[in-house]
């Protein structure tokens, strides 16, 4: 359980990120996934992060210090239809710079919307991270909104492809941002990569 969540920085800078002396777990996903919705349900703190009914509100780095102990991230979205040329290629580089130079960065959920089918953006985005070693989970959002029949149904699809790509599946977890759906499971997988990168740093 998360007891405590602050705002600490927002930048387009990679390099200007906070010092990387503890774990740093970072959330990303296609715009309007509901990531922010996700983060809130996961730290209690209803507006932490911004949500917001026009996909894309999400354009810097933005760090949360949860417990005084480690580095929540609150990544831009990728596949935004609406921004110029020049604006997603600046964000894609900021993106992907965080991402493959980031020395304490533990893990990356990638949120996946359940109530779609597998979406080629999100696979060629996780093909990216496993050619770049970037250490990546699966989140799945939004499975309160459809039966559960069709969570399980388009959950199953998706992990069928990542499995043509990688040749097994990913950890994974499916969640409910207004039910809390996954956020036990959630919260002990990051409690798990935060205690492995401490005793890391101090053997």
């Amino acid at each position: 359980m998360i007891r405590k969540a602050e705002f600490v920085v927002s930048n387009t800078n990679p390099e200007k990120c906070p010092k990387p002396d503890r774990a740093e777990i970072a959330f990303i996903g296609r715009s309007n996934v509901g990531k922010s919705s996700l983060i809130n349900m996961l730290t209690g703190v209803k507006e932490l992060a911004k949500t917001s009914q026009k996909p894309g509100k999400t354009q810097l780095v933005n760090h949360f210090m949860i417990d005084d102990r480690w580095y929540l991230v609150d990544l831009p979205g990728y596949g935004f239809a609406k921004v110029s040329k020049d604006r997603k290629e600046k964000w894609e580089k900021m993106i992907s710079t965080y991402l493959t130079t980031r020395s304490n960065l533990c893990g990356v959920f990638v949120l996946i919307d359940t109530r779609l089918e597998p979406q080629t953006i999100d696979l060629e985005f996780l093909n990216w991270c496993g050619e770049e070693n970037v250490p990546f989970v699966v989140a799945f959002t939004k499975a309160d909104k459809q039966s559960k029949s069709q969570t399980d149904k388009n959950v199953k699809a998706f992990l069928n492809k990542m499995e043509d790509i990688f040749g097994d599946i990913p950890d994974y977890f499916v969640t409910s941002a207004e039910k809390g759906g996954g956020k036990d499971e959630v919260l002990k997988f990051i409690s798990q990569l935060v205690s492995e990168y401490e005793s890391e740093r101090t053997n």
